[in-house]
């Protein structure tokens, strides 16, 4: 439960720079339903860890696994104070948005077309992040997200894909979900 907490609270972060940088909504809600979810897990590794305490009359392994999660914790809280900027509709500082902006690496929004060479593979057919150096984070297909999708997720026309990666691989990997551009 550690490692799905640290996992999904990482996609949260990306995520909520995604809904910042795309002033998105959509993205900024989705990271709200995320840290309930976090909030959860979070209640229930306390639970567990108390009870493993009490069983095994040892407090150490509890106290380590319920600091852990209460770090998990405190970084999906981080990631919704960014959605609420985009939720509220607060401009972001000048600064702030300038250096999302400028960093080495960026979150970008594609839309896989139909005449996509992307459409109807795995992302392990594919090898994106190798050829173009831009990973796929998310997939909101229709109405639901994929977190985390993995080498057998496919993508399929009309996918929406959120990937991160470095500034200079954007412009292919847009190219690529466009149908623009064949040759990865």
């Amino acid at each position: 439960m550690l490692i799905e907490m640290k996992n999904i609270s990482e996609l949260m972060i990306d995520l909520a720079y995604s809904a910042l940088i795309y002033d998105n909504k959509e993205i900024a809600e989705e990271v709200k339903y995320l840290e309930e979810k976090i909030d959860e897990t979070y209640e229930r590794i306390q639970e567990l860890a108390i009870q493993t305490a009490i069983e095994t009359k040892n407090s150490a392994i509890a106290l380590v696994i319920i600091r852990l999660a209460t770090s998990i914790e405190a970084i999906s809280d981080s990631a919704v104070q960014i959605a609420e900027v985009v939720l509220r509709d607060i401009p972001p500082h000048p600064i702030l948005r300038e250096s999302i902006r400028e960093g080495d690496i960026t979150i970008v929004l594609g839309r896989v077309s139909k005449k996509s060479v992307l459409a109807n593979k795995t992302l392990g057919e594919l090898n994106l992040a190798s050829e173009t150096g831009m990973w796929v984070i998310a997939i909101k297909r229709d109405k639901k997200w994929i977190f985390g999708p993995t080498e057998n997720t496919k993508l399929l026309p009309g996918d929406r894909l959120i990937a991160k990666g470095p500034v200079g691989g954007v412009k292919h990997f847009l190219n690529l979900c466009s149908g623009a551009t064949h040759k990865i």
